[in-house]
């Protein structure tokens, strides 16, 4: 059992015959009246996320997940398709099962897939990769007076700030968790 207190993001649990994800959470501690978590939950299977209010002391069942390292080989107009390094099954998964980490993903890159009950739900990015930049402007003299940053577009089309020395054909480490710059890749 977890307490309503100790819910985080990420968390998974059990309620109501439903499984949800914590998305985002508040503990509010009003000058008067009792303590409560706010919080923002996504159902694992339908998707639908909803907002709900607990007590801090309210008990609910935590969701028993499966994790399992699969490999991300290609996409088509609906599906994003994983394979199993063990028995090379593929596993179609829509972009709502996908779209927090689908941005920093490249073909044959391995990905954590999240499974309750068998039924895959979830796709975690490794923590950093590596991606090339394909488009961003050139960084211009003078504008160093602080940390200026500016867009770069990488392979995958997703749109990380970098600072002004980094240029367009060069290849960055991402943390996927933040969406942030972190340093080139020699």
């Amino acid at each position: 059992m977890i307490s309503a207190g100790d819910l985080r993001k990420g968390t998974t649990f059990e309620l109501d015959g439903q499984v949800y994800n914590v998305v985002d959470f508040l503990h509010v501690k009003p000058g008067k009246g009792a303590a409560f978590v706010r919080t923002k939950l996504k159902n694992v299977i339908t998707g639908a996320v909803t907002e709900t209010t607990f007590n801090p002391t309210a008990k609910m069942q935590e969701a028993v997940i499966e994790r399992k390292e699969m490999q991300y080989l290609y996409s088509d107009e609906s599906f994003y398709y994983f394979m199993d390094q063990e028995t090379y099954e593929q596993i179609p998964l829509s972009f709502d099962q996908v779209e927090n980490a689908i941005k920093y993903l490249k073909e044959n890159m391995f990905a954590t897939i999240k499974f309750y009950k068998g039924e895959a739900f979830s796709v975690e990015a490794p923590n950093f990769v590596e991606l090339k930049i394909v488009s961003c402007e050139p960084g211009v003299k003078g504008n160093t007076t602080s940390n200026v940053m500016k867009p770069a577009t990488l392979e995958t089309n997703a749109v990380v700030q970098v600072p002004l020395f980094v240029n367009e054909g060069e290849t960055i480490r991402v943390d996927t968790r933040t969406g942030e710059y972190m340093e080139r890749v020699q």
